[in-house]
């Protein structure tokens, strides 16, 4: 699994923090920026950058912080076939996987700390789209990202 990773300046401990852990996991990551703390890159930025490459498949999956994870969350769903959750925890992260077959997870570096952090990426990263859930649930998971994808093609085609 390749995965991006991207902050602003809000998110930046946090991105860092997670930063040492996919290093130490031995993890395929790339970090978008922001780099340096003296050049910091707004929110928007960083998620114009990340999001395209999760949605052409240059990335399985992406991490994005800024502030509250809301802000790179909004612009991330800009793009067709992104599923960006902004999560305050490890169980939205992990049903953001699971539930959602969300792509990018977003959080809010004012919000949790890098140990939080790292351990909702832990988290986000293991779990696979429908994991866990009751059969009768998983198909209406996949009933719903058919009716989803019907929606996108409808706004971006």
């Amino acid at each position: 699994m390749k995965i991006a990773i991207g902050s602003d300046k809000s998110g930046f401990s946090a991105k860092e923090a997670i930063k040492a852990y996919l290093t130490e996991a031995g993890a395929d990551y790339e970090d978008l920026g922001t780099l340096e703390l003296d050049k910091v890159h707004p929110y928007y930025q960083v998620a114009s950058e990340v999001a395209p490459k999760v949605q052409s498949g240059e990335f399985d999956r992406a991490v994005l912080i800024c502030g509250t994870g809301a802000g790179m969350s909004v612009v991330a769903n800009k793009y067709k076939g992104v599923y960006a959750v902004a999560c305050e925890g490890v169980y939205s992260a992990k049903m953001a996987r699971a539930i959602n077959n969300a792509n990018i997870l977003c959080m809010g570096g004012w919000i949790v700390g890098p140990e939080m952090a790292v351990e909702m990426t832990k988290t986000f990263l293991a779990t696979e789209w429908c994991q866990d859930l009751e059969d009768w649930r998983a198909e209406n998971m996949h009933k719903f990202a058919k009716q989803v994808s019907a929606i996108e093609d409808s706004i971006y085609d």
